[in-house]
């Protein structure tokens, strides 16, 4: 399994990263769909090799070729939202607020599975790029969804270790060329 692959790259030192990377993705109770776009486009976000090459191909064998190519553009669509929006949001100029975006998104409107998935994913993208703005729009969308907080911090929970996996696993990689 390329989760136990991942979990035993993990130097000891960072030993709380492999049990929290066993208990967020191994004992979610998030559903399958959720919980695997979730981790590809966490994977995806996390900019780290190691971590997509060890986890893409259980997402894909866990997800239909719909979810895991929308999990796959949740990634690519934040990339650019979250640079945007929290940008906008930064700058001291208000204004900024009130000028249109201009940009293509239209993934969002139709990304070709359960818009509460997509959202979720986007939600969990968002905290790794550390985009304010798009976090509360998302997080919002979902709770009008009727989705609960817990399943929404369950989702943060797999971006952040995945994140700080992905950090530990790059600067070893660094460390000992």
């Amino acid at each position: 399994m390329a989760l136990d692959d991942l979990k035993s790259a993990v130097p000891d030192y960072a030993k709380d990263l492999r049990l929290n990377l066993g208990s967020v993705i191994g004992n979610s109770d998030l559903p399958q769909q959720q919980l695997w776009g979730t981790v590809l486009a966490c994977a995806i976000a996390s900019r780290s090799p190691k971590v997509l090459r060890e986890l893409e191909p259980e997402a894909k064998a866990n997800l239909s070729p719909e979810a895991y190519a929308a999990a796959k553009s949740a990634a690519a669509i934040m990339a650019m939202n979250n640079v945007f929006y929290r940008t906008r949001h930064l700058l001291s100029d208000p204004e900024y607020g009130n000028l249109r975006a201009g940009l293509r998104m239209n993934v969002i409107g139709n990304p070709g599975v359960d818009k509460v998935d997509f959202e979720l994913w986007s939600l969990a993208v968002s905290a790794i790029n550390g985009c304010g703005m798009c976090l509360d729009s998302h997080e919002q969308v979902l709770r009008k969804a009727g989705v609960e907080r817990e399943t929404i911090l369950e989702a943060v929970k797999i971006s952040a270790v995945l994140q700080a996996v992905g950090a530990t696993l790059d600067a070893e990689a660094t460390l000992s060329e």
